[in-house]
């Protein structure tokens, strides 16, 4: 039977035909889906939101240990996160098959950076995959068990956004169940302390080479010959986006296992035909490869490094041919990604505003209160970085900047990576103050549940991490809560304990207003015989609220869109004139 898949759910399928048992993964874009597509086989695996990329490595591993297939996911800034444990596990090796799927992210469509995960390959020394399209990513997924458990290895497979949320036809198949192998004790192979380290390096090494052998040969890298004037080295949608562009106009070496790369194979490819063009989005992995090898190739003289690329990318770079686009007459009006109506967070960015504080910030939706109008954040780096930020910043500046500055962090964050932050500032006697935007659930990537609501990834209730209780046992003492709808709640919180002289931390807890839980408030109305339009309702940087002439005094007032407004009153705190009110 066949079926239209995105890549994600095609990866997920995949761990179901290969009869994969256990899956822990932490949700980022574009990787979401791959665990949560999994949900859905019920039963036959196991699934889980483990609260950060460094356990959900370590989770899958520890069943491919125990000799069971084991799957986890990431976004690539993910995999900087469980690098830590994907480099060791390289030296140990696998008794069950692992393969982990990382989401690379060109043109940062929802990233920090544009990191190209190849070289997280090359340097931990295990095998990657790259699809071109759903079915690859199917097959890939099942061949990665394969190589997983034929050269003991973990296994990458690298997808990107337009493979993980594209769709294609994808042939599906029975699932096939994976015995769970015998574990047997044996420390020199899986205990890395240095003495079994250094005997199992020069193994690795060995591997290698025998799976750069494999790939001469596996059929995993293709070659296609139509005019043989210009040829083609690419990977993954690199090579859709020339194989659309060029068709018969070029041949092509499609290349499935991008790392170890095959030498032998691009030689002859490059021999039997004219000028050599690699294909790769982000960095010169490729390219650098064919050159080491004494490979005559052009790539980045003609491709850049930053962003997307796409049919149009190459027909421009290699025929002359430019891109034609529809042109429109008039200005198309920006549309900025902005807090959702309702969000509960800008009510606490608001008063941070008022506050005219310092703002550490964290990786989350809540990263956009750095927009305007609200412009409420200086700094994001990493997942976790507020917190230890901030501490260092109040370090090196002193009491008197500590005083007017805060860090923010998402409960999902701050599980993930913000603990340990807090736990420095405790530990270490600093005096920060530290704001978690508790939501009740990790709202950026699609609404997912995290160890902080109380919820498992098939939703079923378990534990719920106690924020309160958690702070109070890692030496802070002073914890509020506070309800970021409350402005002026929130802005008296903040100034109160920035004047303490030891650490603090504000729980903002508010549910995110997208939730289904959630009972909305009648929209807010707008008294046009009490509207100035000053425009200072439009500070709080709400979708629901534009202005249009006011018929009551030839200037202009407020509007409210009721399809939008969930009557949170944030704006009404923003009114000196009383001119908002509630809706009935």
């Amino acid at each position: 039977m066949k079926k239209l898949l995105l890549g994600n759910e095609a990866v997920a399928r995949g761990l179901y035909e290969a009869g994969v048992t256990v899956v822990s993964s932490y949700p980022g874009t574009p990787s979401t889906e791959i665990t949560e597509s999994v949900v859905q086989y019920g039963e036959d695996i196991y699934a889980e939101w483990a609260p950060n990329e460094k356990v959900a490595f370590e989770v899958a591993f520890g069943a491919a240990t125990g000799g069971a297939r084991s799957f986890c996911a990431m976004k690539h800034v993910g995999l900087n996160v469980a690098a830590d444990p994907l480099y060791t596990a390289s030296y140990i090796g696998v008794n069950g098959g692992m393969v982990c799927a990382v989401a690379d992210d060109p043109g940062m469509h929802s990233s920090q950076n544009e990191q190209d995960s190849r070289h997280h390959a090359i340097a931990a020394k295990v095998p990657m995959l790259e699809p071109c399209d759903s079915a690859e990513c199917l097959a890939y997924t099942k061949l990665g068990y394969e190589l997983s458990e034929q050269f003991d290895t973990p296994v990458l497979l690298r997808l990107s956004t337009r493979i993980s949320h594209s769709r294609s036809l994808v042939e599906l198949s029975d699932r096939v169940e994976a015995p769970l192998k015998e574990y047997k004790k044996d420390a020199m192979k899986n205990v890395m302390m240095p003495g079994m380290a250094k005997i199992r390096h020069p193994l690795v090494e060995k591997r290698t080479e025998a799976l750069r052998k494999w790939a001469e040969t596996s059929g995993i890298n293709t070659v296609e010959y139509n005019d043989k004037r210009i040829g083609i080295i690419a990977a993954g949608t690199a090579y859709t986006y020339a194989k659309e562009a060029l068709g018969e106009r070029a041949s092509f070496l499609k290349l499935g296992m991008v790392n170890p790369l095959p030498i032998q194979m691009i030689i002859d490819f490059a021999r039997n035909v004219g000028q050599v063009y690699v294909i790769e989005e982000l960095d010169d992995i490729i390219e650098t490869h064919c050159r080491k090898h004494g490979i005559p190739v052009i790539g980045k003289l003609l491709f850049s490094s930053c962003g997307e690329f796409s049919q149009a990318t190459v027909r421009e770079a290699l025929m002359g041919e430019e891109r034609k686009h529809e042109q429109f007459e008039g200005t198309i009006p920006a549309r900025p990604p902005v807090l959702c109506a309702g969000c509960p967070h800008r009510g606490l960015f608001y008063a941070l505003k008022k506050c005219k504080v310092y703002v550490s910030g964290d990786i989350g939706c809540y990263t956009l209160g750095a927009s305007a109008p609200l412009s409420a954040i200086d700094v994001c780096v990493c997942m976790g970085a507020s917190i230890s930020g901030l501490h260092g910043f109040n370090t090196a500046r002193g009491k008197e900047q500590a005083v007017k500055s805060v860090a923010v962090i998402g409960d999902s964050t701050f599980c993930h990576s913000g603990v340990t932050g807090l736990m420095d500032i405790a530990y270490n006697r600093g005096i920060s103050t530290v704001i978690v935007l508790d939501n009740s659930i990790t709202g950026m990537t699609g609404h997912q549940n995290n160890p902080a609501n109380g919820l498992t990834i098939s939703g079923d209730p378990t534990v719920a991490v106690d924020l309160e209780a958690l702070a109070h046992a890692l030496g802070i003492r002073r914890v509020t809560v506070v309800d970021p709808y409350d402005v002026d709640g929130c802005r008296k919180a903040v100034e109160t304990e920035l004047q303490v002289e030891e650490p603090s931390l504000i729980i903002a807890r508010r549910p995110c207003a997208l939730l289904k839980s959630v009972k909305h408030a009648p929209a807010m109305k707008v008294d046009l015989e009490k509207c100035t339009g000053c425009k200072a309702c439009l500070q709080v940087g709400c979708p629901a609220l534009s202005h249009i002439p006011n018929p009551k005094n030839g200037r202009t007032a407020a509007v409210i869109d009721p399809n939008q407004c969930v009557g949170c009153e944030i704006c009404a705190k923003a009114c000196r004139f009383d001119a908002i009110k509630k809706g009935e």
